[in-house]
């Protein structure tokens, strides 16, 4: 098993869903979380994205010579870049960390969110655009000259001259429970993210996922995102966790 743990870069507090207790998010504190986790042996930390959030790629850069270890798992919303600025900056990340970097690909998320950063995709439309971008995006970090005429992703000639590390790209991660989310998590990433939802239902997700990941000849492993809520006593922690269910995500 492999834990990681969570950068909190749109601020942070002791109670889940609440202002209660909020602190802003500088630098000094990210780096002590990251350095804490680093020290402590976890496998690394996530980094979200989203319009309420410090960029998550320039955090993550922020924080590599402040630690040893430990690695970064960044999302990344494919709608929002260009791939092969993207790979880029991928490659460029895990060749200064040594090879720390993961990407947690974002297809999907709130809508006005989405169109608040210019994308105006249908749910499926989101999908079939992260799958091209994943193409070409891989194609690219393992050294191929690539020329793409897609629905949604268009280059020519493009090139990474740098590779990355990690061969023959960063390990990409993903979460979604639609289908067409679990279809692209057996054709394309390493790792199936889900919340943690009642043990059943999570059991459901990865058993269609590995089925549809052995038809392509694929494995994929997978993990589970969780909230810790603390709480002064566990009558209160009870309490808390019925309404942190209800809190938007």
């Amino acid at each position: 098993m492999n834990i990681f743990w969570f950068l909190p870069i749109h601020g942070d507090g002791r109670y889940l869903g609440t202002q209660h207790g909020a602190r802003a998010v500088d630098h000094h504190y990210l780096k002590q979380i990251a350095q804490a986790a680093d020290e402590l042996g976890y496998g690394g930390v996530l980094i979200p994205t989203g319009r309420s959030c410090e960029d998550s790629w320039i955090v993550a850069s922020s924080l590599i010579a402040v630690t040893r270890r430990l690695k970064f798992l960044v999302a990344l919303r494919p709608s929002t870049i260009s791939p092969t600025v993207q790979a880029r900056q991928a490659a460029t990340l895990d060749r200064l960390s040594e090879g720390r970097l993961l990407v947690n690909i974002v297809a999907g998320g709130d809508s006005s969110d989405l169109e608040a950063d210019g994308t105006f995709l249908s749910h499926d439309e989101r999908y079939e655009h992260a799958r091209e971008f994943i193409h070409v995006w891989k194609r690219l970090l393992a050294g191929e000259e690539v020329t793409n005429e897609g629905k949604h992703i268009k280059v020519k000639g493009a090139k990474q001259l740098f590779a990355p590390v990690q061969r023959p790209h960063p390990p990409l991660y993903f979460g979604g429970s639609s289908e067409a989310a679990h279809d692209l998590a057996a054709e394309e990433v390493e790792l199936y993210l889900t919340w943690g939802e009642p043990p059943a239902e999570v059991e459901k997700k990865f058993d269609d996922v590995r089925q549809r990941a052995a038809k392509l000849g694929r494995k994929v492993k997978f993990g589970v995102r969780l909230h810790v809520i603390p709480r002064e006593t566990n009558d209160r922690g009870l309490v808390s966790c019925r309404r942190a269910d209800q809190v938007p995500r």
